[in-house]
């Protein structure tokens, strides 16, 4: 089921990625960059969470680096 999962996924980011491509002008290579490399990061991100769902939000991280700090201003 996992795989149905990440195919879709890719399938949708693929889509995405080209339906704005097309929308770039030629000239502007950054923005093209800019966008496949945030598309491949969110890809990431979406493929990690499907394998691992139970991985920790950034808001535990934020608990865990900064519990220190209010134990030392109580």
């Amino acid at each position: 089921m996992k795989m149905v999962y990440l195919l879709g996924t890719t399938l949708l980011v693929l889509l995405m990625v080209l339906s704005q491509l097309e929308k770039i002008n030629k000239n502007q290579k950054k923005d093209k960059v800019v966008l496949i490399v945030f598309s491949v990061f969110g890809w990431l991100i979406a493929i990690l969470l499907i394998f691992f769902p139970d991985v920790p939000g950034p808001s535990e991280l934020i608990d865990v680096l900064y519990k220190p700090l209010g134990k030392l201003l109580e």
